[in-house]
């Protein structure tokens, strides 16, 4: 997705700030190398899970390779998202950095030349063996930029999911039990909207509002059906059942006000803090936040599953991936390698991320215990479904700009419907 983390989310606008010094030794054969600097970019939070894991990887790979320095400069995701292909086709390339996975993504700068093949080392530093195939989709693309087969091009050491965040003080407080089924989620979204309660948190300027009605979609769909969307393993009809019902359920909740028409010129950050702020008692969003609201949210929260779906967005989580260009590629796939250490990948579950390595034992935080045991219910009924704007690079400004159309009433669902059609088959690749 550019989701995930448009994130993509309260991770799409988070940068993190500072100089970091790394340690390293080895060569490259993208460009002159000095053994002496590693060039870094990420994108998460100081007070992400991920953030907070990946410090801690940088203090450890500093005392194991003592005199290297590690040049950090400040990016964004959407910064990475838009001026990729154009820094890494040039000297000004990093040795490691964090990119969104998926066909439209990753998949297309591997189509370019522009990442290095990771296949060798992956096998020789057992990075193959660590992920599951659901998370391993997203890290290996074919000669056409396709994910799920082909060679690797990168590596992510975390793992993400959708669920239901819900504020247990607001349902407690207009008496309203935790939803075990999807017909009382909307009764309790029905009882908020009676006392003036708009119960979904809600960005339409961003993710968070087609991944709404991507959930919809998913929740009358099933594996063929993602296949076919995802990896053109068939042609997607968007007048089918499952998009139908989800564009006129959508549609529907925004007349019922469910979802408010202010949102829709809303951030994803705007509808996290929302939710932060506890004037909306639900948001549908991410693991991504998952640490932010352990860490900033003053009343008691709690988390569940899409009722009545057995596939939910998500994937492995975004890439480390390593330029062609870069100059220190042995530094890059030490500094991976520790990420996928036991010791950071506890301390991620411990900060409320969904490690792929971690010692299940060594997770205490009685709710990092509920996210992980809910990404492995998930995970073991293969309802890992990606995200909408994966498939065709440039989809998801069509999601958001059509969504917002939706949202306001200035598009019908057929006529939604129609847009995305016309946009999937315009770009999708023939198979």
């Amino acid at each position: 997705m550019l989701t995930a983390r448009r994130r993509v989310t309260a991770l799409a606008s988070a940068a993190l700030s500072g100089a970091l010094l790394l340690t390293s030794c080895g060569g490259s054969d993208g460009g002159s190398s000095d053994g002496k600097t590693l060039k870094l970019w990420h994108y998460e939070a100081p007070n992400s899970a991920m953030g907070q894991a990946w410090n801690e990887a940088i203090k450890e790979f500093e005392a194991t390779h003592p005199g290297v320095k590690v040049e950090f400069e400040e990016k964004g995701f959407e910064q990475i998202q838009k001026t990729a292909p154009m820094v890494l086709n040039s000297s000004e390339a990093p040795d490691l950095m964090e990119y969104n996975k998926g066909n439209a993504t990753a998949g297309h700068l591997s189509k370019q030349g522009l990442l290095t093949d990771l296949s060798a080392e992956a096998a020789k530093r057992g990075w193959d063996k660590k992920l599951g195939a659901g998370v391993r989709t997203t890290s290996l693309y074919d000669a056409e930029g396709v994910m799920g087969s082909g060679k690797w091009y990168g590596v992510p050491n975390y793992a993400e999911y959708t669920m239901v965040f819900y504020n247990k003080d607001l349902f407690a407080k207009y008496k309203i039990p935790e939803p075990k089924t999807f017909d009382e989620l909307t009764a309790a979204m029905d009882t908020f909207v009676k006392n003036k309660v708009t119960p979904l948190a809600n960005g339409g300027a961003e993710y968070p509002a087609h991944q709404y009605l991507y959930q919809l979609a998913l929740s009358k769909a099933d594996r063929a059906w993602v296949d076919a969307y995802e990896l053109y393993k068939g042609k997607p009809d968007f007048h089918d059942a499952a998009w139908t019902y989800a564009a006129e359920t959508f549609a529907d909740w925004m007349k019922k006000g469910y979802i408010s028409k202010d949102s829709t010129s809303a951030k994803a950050e705007d509808a996290g803090v929302s939710f932060l702020q506890g004037k909306s008692p639900v948001f549908f969003s991410g693991s991504w936040w998952y640490g932010r609201f352990q860490d900033e949210a003053k009343f008691d929260w709690g988390t569940f599953l899409w009722p009545g779906s057995n596939l939910t967005l998500g994937s492995g989580g975004n890439l480390w991936v390593v330029p062609k260009g870069a100059k220190n590629k042995d530094l890059a796939y030490d500094f991976i390698d520790i990420t996928m250490s036991k010791k950071i990948q506890n301390l991620l579950g411990n900060k409320g991320g969904v490690p792929v390595a971690a010692d299940a034992s060594a997770i205490s935080d009685p709710k990092s215990k509920t996210l992980i045991d809910n990404f492995n219910t998930v995970s073991e009924r293969d309802g890992l479904a990606f995200y909408p704007d994966w498939p065709i690079s440039g989809f998801y400004d069509v999601l958001v700009s059509e969504t917002q159309k939706l949202m306001t009433g200035g598009e019908k669902p057929d006529g939604y419907l129609d847009a995305l059609q016309e946009a999937y088959d315009k770009d999708a690749p023939k198979r």
